[in-house]
């Protein structure tokens, strides 16, 4: 394999820059170089969904994060396809209404009659048409795939585990990563 294609690959997988920097001996700023090289060549997600079944229901959820210092909060709001697991859209941004209404604006067109399960968290149900909207408590399972989706990304990516000492230290290296 390639160093390239293996220093991505690293990249994907729960090293840090500075350990490809010694894994591999190619400097970060390659390797960043290399990243958004990559992510640029990515298709858009909006092309990637697969159509919209009857039936279909939507979990959206949020993950904590931060980028530089953990008084720098980053939420990662997403909403995922129950039936077939994609995620449809994402947003970074605060944990608030504002940032909950961006995330319902970038739904898929296709998809904005989907019943939506969510946790009890409040913005949900200021922003999410009321017909739509399946508020549930936590451990009570409408949320699982999110959920799910949410701790596989924690597991293999450690800029998104809570005590860590990998972290992004810009907003455009914490957006590269979610792609």
């Amino acid at each position: 394999m390639h160093l390239r294609q293996r220093v991505l690959k690293a990249s994907q997988e729960r090293v840090s820059l500075r350990g490809i920097q010694r894994i591999f001996g190619v400097c970060r700023q390659t390797t960043l170089r290399w990243i958004r090289q990559h992510v640029r060549q990515l298709p858009m997600l909006a092309d990637t969904i697969l159509p919209f079944h009857w039936g279909d229901v939507l979990e959206v959820d949020e993950l904590w994060s931060f980028v530089a210092k953990k008084n720098q909060n980053r939420w990662i709001w997403l909403a995922q396809c129950r039936r077939t697991h994609q995620i449809l859209t994402f947003y970074i941004g605060n944990r608030d209404e504002a940032a909950c209404q961006q995330l319902w604006q970038r739904f898929p067109k296709a998809y904005f009659a989907c019943p939506i399960c969510t946790d009890e968290y409040a913005p949900y149900a200021n922003v999410f048409p009321t017909i739509q909207h399946r508020p549930s408590p936590k451990g009570s399972s409408k949320t699982s795939h999110i959920e799910c989706w949410n701790n596989t990304l924690r597991q293999r990516l450690s800029r998104f585990v809570r005590k860590s000492l990998s972290f992004s230290k810009s907003d455009q290296m914490h957006y590269l990563m979610v792609l």
